[in-house]
């Protein structure tokens, strides 16, 4: 092998990549980092569209591992602006000292694994490494999903997607603009985009249930009570289903009278954001229970929509609440009573084509001077599907995963030995504060790897019988709840031809940290250690 040689190969310099590097820096590994675009950030350097934020509040979206870190960083809002967490990711990259091992404009292109030296040949566009360990750190919502309307290219005016938003940003005043799609990205850009424009048209292809943001400033008394407390916050979201610190109430929404039920859904309704999914312990496990909060949600639909024709479609039907991942919005719904905002349901009026000046439905052609695709991404499996990486025998990951992700815990898989994925498929990642299942990943990889250098190990690899068990286990873990019931990215149904399997793990970051803590108890039980020609798995 040619080129620069490393313990450990780090893709991506989001949170994942950041955070692998310094952890495993400590260590004493030698590691570096590839990244494609050409700054660090991930999600956030890209997702740059008007009202970009995060839906998990900023104190548990932020990185755990240093105290003096969390005492320093001042955050200025309950839910934190794409460009505050930016400027938090380059405060981060400053104070560790991260960029001097960041190669950025570097693209990962193919990866093989040499058998005979236990190691990866991995090439970029810019050369080649060689690196005893691979993690893929390239996040779960890194590569965009366009969809492939007929004469998309033929359109004459501004063309944007959410997730590649110009850096200098986009002048919309005065302009027709259409935007296609009201997921997470299009709940949050819609608001602010109606401001702007001269006259918005959102084309509505699902609609979807959301929650309020209820998002403000932080006070300086608000920040001193968290940042006393800290500790105590980051253990109760280590110890949560959701990562996300609320306790679970261990009532079902079915054993409380109407009055009561009610009443806790309007105050999780002022105060819960994203936690709302949290109210009853059954909203995700029995339909019945769903069809309560689902109900409460379209009726605070139909308030806050003034034209009932208007409420009703954007009335969410036929999915479960929660099935698919519901946004944190300010002001969505309320957008729509505005005198030059249009909504076009595209289930009675769909698309035939984008024509050279605008999008003509078989209702009619809507004159547009810019098309916004808010249409989400390719999740969990498309960054690193991207690259072609080969592993024993010559087999790629895209032949391993043709029928959907396999993987050991969400770390490992099988006939990839050292190649290890961060928040990958089969573990929580989206379903949970994904920050934190991130840490959690990045510590206990690190452990994984000192446990092999400890025992003169140079190959570690998922073994075949525990990634199907564990395959097994999410698939019935995910066959138990509501949420296979609904087309979503956690079922890979917004990509046409990817297979249509239920992706993360859904028995929540407290369970999941048992069963990472039950493999290590167990001698690191579902991996093959091996080197300098010996097996030397402990048990």
């Amino acid at each position: 092998m040619t080129g620069r040689v490393v313990d450990a190969l780090v893709v991506g310099a989001g949170f994942a990549g950041l955070r692998s590097l310094h952890t495993l820096r400590e260590r004493g590994y030698d590691v570096a980092v590839v990244e494609a675009n050409d700054d660090i950030g991930g999600v956030w350097y890209v997702n740059r569209y008007p009202g970009a934020r995060c839906d998990v509040e900023s104190y548990d979206y932020s990185l755990s591992f240093s105290p003096e870190l969390e005492q320093e960083w001042r955050w200025s809002e309950r839910y934190a602006t794409q460009p505050e967490i930016l400027r938090y990711v380059e405060h981060v990259a400053q104070r560790f000292d991260l960029r001097r091992d960041v190669h950025l404009s570097t693209r990962m292109e193919r990866a093989e694994f040499d058998e005979t030296t236990g190691r990866w040949r991995v090439d970029t566009d810019r050369g080649t490494w060689d690196a005893r360990y691979l993690v893929m750190a390239t996040g779960q919502l890194s590569v965009r999903a366009v969809p492939g309307i007929p004469g998309a290219d033929d359109f004459a005016g501004t063309t944007l997607h959410t997730a590649d938003w110009p850096h200098e940003g986009a002048d919309l005043s005065g302009k027709r603009v259409g935007v296609i799609g009201t997921g997470s990205s299009g709940t949050q850009l819609i608001p602010v985009v109606a401001r702007e424009a001269a006259h918005l048209t959102v084309f509505q292809r699902t609609p979807n249930f959301s929650v309020p943001a209820n998002n403000g400033p932080i006070d300086d008394a608000r920040d001193a009570e968290v940042k006393a407390g800290y500790a105590d916050r980051r253990e109760r979201a280590r110890r949560s289903p959701s990562g996300l610190g609320f306790v679970p109430n261990k009532q079902s929404a079915l054993e409380v009278s109407d009055d009561e039920r009610r009443a806790l859904y309007e105050e999780q309704w002022r105060t819960a954001g994203f936690g709302f999914l949290l109210a009853y312990y059954d909203l995700m496990l029995d339909q019945e229970a769903n069809d309560t909060a689902a109900d409460f949600v379209r009726a605070k639909i139909a308030e806050k929509v003034d034209d009932p024709a208007t409420a009703e479609k954007l009335m969410p039907r036929g999915h479960p609440f929660g099935a698919k991942r519901p946004p944190v919005d300010s002001g969505y719904f309320e957008t729509f009573n505005r005198d030059d905002v249009d909504l076009v349901d595209l289930r009675e009026t769909p698309i035939e084509r984008i024509t050279p000046t605008g999008v003509r439905t078989t209702a009619g052609e809507v004159g547009l001077d810019v098309l916004v695709f808010a249409t989400g991404f390719d999740a969990m499996t498309g960054a690193l599907l991207r690259p072609e990486i080969a592993g024993r025998g010559g087999e790629t990951l895209r032949e391993h995963w043709d029928a959907g992700p396999r993987t050991y815990l969400g770390v490992g898989v099988a006939g990839f030995p050292n190649l290890f994925v961060i928040a990958g498929p089969g573990s929580p990642s989206l379903l949970s504060n994904v920050l934190l299942s991130i840490e959690a990943h990045v510590d206990w990889l690190a452990d994984l790897l000192d446990h092999a250098r400890d025992r003169g190990a140079t190959v570690v690899e998922a073994d075949p019988g525990a990634e199907a068990r564990w395959v097994e286990q999410v698939n019935a873990r995910a066959e138990a709840t509501l949420y296979p019931r609904a087309d979503s990215y956690y079922m890979g149904t917004n990509v046409p031809g990817k297979p249509r399997v239920f992706t993360p793990y859904v028995g929540g970051v407290r369970g999941y940290r048992r069963i990472l803590e039950s493999v290590v108890a167990d001698g690191y039980d579902g991996f093959l250690l091996s080197g300098k020609g010996r097996d030397v798995r402990a048990s």
